[in-house]
């Protein structure tokens, strides 16, 4: 065979080569998930809407809530950010009747989480939130996963998350206040729900059907529990406690206060620290 038959072939080789490797780069386009020709994504528009359970909508009130949205099969973070809002229209969410299909939340203006995905594959999705973000002792945290469909909105309601819980605040004595022993002391706690709305009798969040009590402990040790009585004022609760003395209190005393619903697992509590000061003795002599 001359130079030029062998030429010939080495190039003839070379053009068979270059037309497989063409071959073998448009298939993993075709089907390699991650291969730089998967760039055909759809626009998948995500409301999420954070309520308190049995309540409104967590919203600018009580610091919104915080959204994620995670791809479940990579741990990818797809979407963040704060729920804001208004706490939506109180006849609408409590009051009026409504087909399940029918939307609770989004028939009025209500706070809500938007996020636009960009989607090349049904993708399993974990939507988490936690709120609400101004009161941080309340906050609780709940989660849901999602099958989300590039180019399948989920709008109206959106994905509903349901907080449990309630927001407990000592109000008076303020936390911290130091107490004086043997004293006669009235402790006030406020109580709402998640969203803000202040527990009441005969409301739509009605104090009767949750058990409200407070407690004076000594370190961890229980010493007296009180029953809390509605105090006229929306929200506000109170009890008289007698303050133990220095020498049985050292190191101060902890207020607490909880609210347990009885007919679901909304339950919340608030508690405050206070030093306790010898007993003022020319107060009493006057």
């Amino acid at each position: 065979m001359s130079v030029a038959d062998g030429l010939r072939l080495v190039t003839i080789a070379l053009l068979l080569a270059g037309v497989l490797v063409a071959d073998v780069a448009r298939s993993v386009e075709q089907h390699h998930p991650l291969a730089p020709a998967a760039t055909n994504l759809s626009t998948t528009e995500v409301l999420v809407r954070v309520v308190a359970h049995g309540a409104m909508v967590v919203g600018n009130e009580v610091g919104g809530a915080r959204v994620t949205i995670t791809d479940v099969a990579t741990g990818t973070l797809l979407a963040s950010g704060i729920q804001t809002g208004e706490a939506g229209d109180q006849n609408q969410i409590m009051r009026t009747p409504r087909l399940m299909e029918e939307p609770r939340y989004s028939s009025r203006p209500s706070g809500s989480f938007h996020a636009t995905l960009h989607l090349a594959m049904p993708t399993l999705v974990e939507i988490a939130a936690e709120g609400p973000l101004a009161y941080p002792a309340s906050m609780r945290r709940a989660a849901k996963t999602v099958l989300l469909v590039p180019g399948h909105d989920l709008t109206n309601d959106g994905v509903v998350l349901h907080l449990y819980g309630y927001i407990v605040q000592l109000e008076d004595p303020p936390p911290g206040q130091p107490l004086i022993g043997k004293a006669d002391v009235k402790l006030t706690a406020s109580i709402r729900t998640l969203s803000g709305a202040p527990v009441r009798p005969h409301g739509d969040w009605d104090s009767r059907k949750v058990h409200i009590y407070g407690e004076v402990l000594i370190g961890t040790r229980l010493i007296e529990r009180l029953q809390m009585f509605y105090s006229g004022s929306k929200g506000l609760f109170e009890a008289p406690f007698f303050v133990p003395t220095p020498a049985e209190a050292p190191d101060g005393v902890t207020l607490r206060v909880v609210a347990a619903d009885k007919t679901d697992a909304n339950i919340g509590m608030g508690e405050a620290s206070y030093p306790v000061l010898p007993e003022d003795r020319s107060l009493r002599k006057k």
